[in-house]
């Protein structure tokens, strides 16, 4: 998984097909997920996974309306094509089925 470094990094990997992962290092739902996002990356390798900190880029985060974590959303060829937003604890099957749902 790819860590955001910057706001003109994440305006270029919107272009692609990329899942984003807001998250925060203090977040105990989100370090709940690290152990199996690895699996989860390699079946939908047809994606790029990018870790967007929450607290390093609150900007994006209110501009994309991210206000629970962890939350992912989807881009493919520059458009938002899914949102997996809210506060809750993710299961892994949660999130393949999220992301099931978002391949063209």
């Amino acid at each position: 998984m790819i860590t955001l470094q910057s706001k003109e990094q994440f305006e270029d990997l919107k272009k692609g097909n990329t899942v984003f992962l807001f998250t925060a290092g203090w977040c105990p739902d989100c370090t709940f997920i690290d152990p199996f996002m690895p699996e989860v990356e390699e079946k939908f390798s047809s994606f790029t996974f990018v870790s967007v900190d929450r607290d390093e880029f609150i900007d994006i985060c209110q501009e994309m309306d991210v206000f629970g974590i962890p939350s992912f959303i989807v881009f493919e060829q520059g458009k938002e094509t899914k949102r997996f937003v809210s506060k809750d604890r993710k299961t892994q099957q949660q999130i393949e089925e999220f992301l099931d749902g978002s391949l063209a």
